[in-house]
């Protein structure tokens, strides 16, 4: 391997490095702050002391356990899940600007929500969010379905045009739902702000199983997907199935996208975000892209949720909204100094 090679690959694995432990602090800072702040020694008794009559050990013991790290093993996950998703949605359009809500999959989930509370009167998350991840799923299904027939078939914008029009229809169709049933509403305008809060274990495992299992698909595509973005008549000639790899791919983000999206709530711009930091921390080999992005999807992930704890404390500021008033002036900010890669 050339000299300058090997130096690149030394580089990226200093950085992959440095993420790692920016993570495991952020998730550490992450146990410790809230509406009440703790000591590292509580957060240590918190996690690991056995059960005693100290009421305000036992206090601190409720807090960490039963709190805060749920919702930190939840954004670390869900963070990891949109950032790779958002990676992989602008590698297989070829479109910078692609985010995982392109397939369908967040107003999939939403109409889902406001009609399961609607007709069958759900109230607790581990009920409804199941529904979340079907509305999600079935709207990337139909989403590929129909972006794969017609003479425009395989076409990323095709799939783009598609995508948006199913969005557009989900959306109407969840507002006129929302409008016509006060539960559905007051759930949808907690839901779609993106939350990684009150979402207990019950849910988060299953859900990190769907997620492990997009995870697995998306790193068997990378090589491939290196050569789909050489445009298709190379990657045919290289050898590359190009419908089995863009289908495999699609499944991989509708899982990744949908089963996020069903425990937390759409969270708009963080996989469109970390995916252009990834490519201009790495280039474009998607080897080294995803899992960039995919940490720094659950660095920022949980880095806003303790901002959204603070700055409005004793009260909180759901992380999809931290994500949205940062995302929105940085892909500003891109825009206007013309830094967009073409993915």
């Amino acid at each position: 391997m050339p000299r300058g090679a090997t130096e690149v690959r030394r580089g990226r694995v200093v950085g992959l490095g440095t993420l790692v432990a920016f993570l495991a602090l952020v998730a550490a800072l992450s146990l410790a702050v809230g509406a009440r702040a703790l000591s590292p020694a509580e957060v240590w008794h918190g996690l690991f002391a056995a059960p005693d009559s100290d009421q305000r050990l036992t206090e601190i013991r409720l807090i960490v356990q039963t709190v805060r790290v749920p919702r930190t093993v939840l954004a670390l996950v869900a963070g990891i899940a949109l950032g790779v998703g958002g990676a992989l949605i602008q590698g297989y359009t070829r479109n910078p600007i692609a985010d995982t809500g392109l397939l369908g999959v967040n107003s999939g989930a939403s109409f889902a929500v406001v009609s399961a509370i609607a007709v069958f009167g759900l109230t607790n998350p581990f009920h409804y969010v199941w529904f979340a991840f079907v509305g999600a799923a079935v709207a990337g299904v139909v989403v590929f379905g129909l972006a794969s027939i017609g003479r425009g078939a395989g076409n990323p914008l095709t799939l783009a045009l598609a995508g948006q029009g199913i969005t557009v229809f989900l959306m109407a169709m969840t507002t006129a739902v929302a409008l016509t049933d006060q539960k559905s509403l007051n759930a949808l305008r907690f839901w779609n702000a993106g939350s990684v809060a009150g979402v207990g274990f019950d849910v988060i495992w299953p859900v990190t199983g769907f997620i492990g299992v997009g995870l697995l698909l998306a790193l068997s595509t990378l090589p491939s997907l290196n050569l789909l973005n050489l445009g298709d008549d190379v990657a045919r000639g290289l050898g590359v199935n190009i419908v089995l790899s863009r289908a495999v791919g699609i499944v991989a983000i509708t899982l990744l996208a949908g089963a996020a999206t069903a425990a937390c709530g759409p969270i708009a711009f963080l996989g469109l975000m970390v995916a252009h930091v990834a490519r201009y921390l790495t280039g474009p080999d998607y080897r080294w892209l995803v899992p960039y992005a995919g940490l720094l999807g659950a660095v920022i992930l949980l880095a806003c949720d303790i901002v959204g704890r603070l700055v409005v404390r004793p009260g909180e500021l759901e992380p999809g909204v931290v994500v949205a008033l940062i995302g929105a002036p940085f892909f500003a900010v891109l825009v206007w100094r013309g830094k967009f890669k073409s993915a």
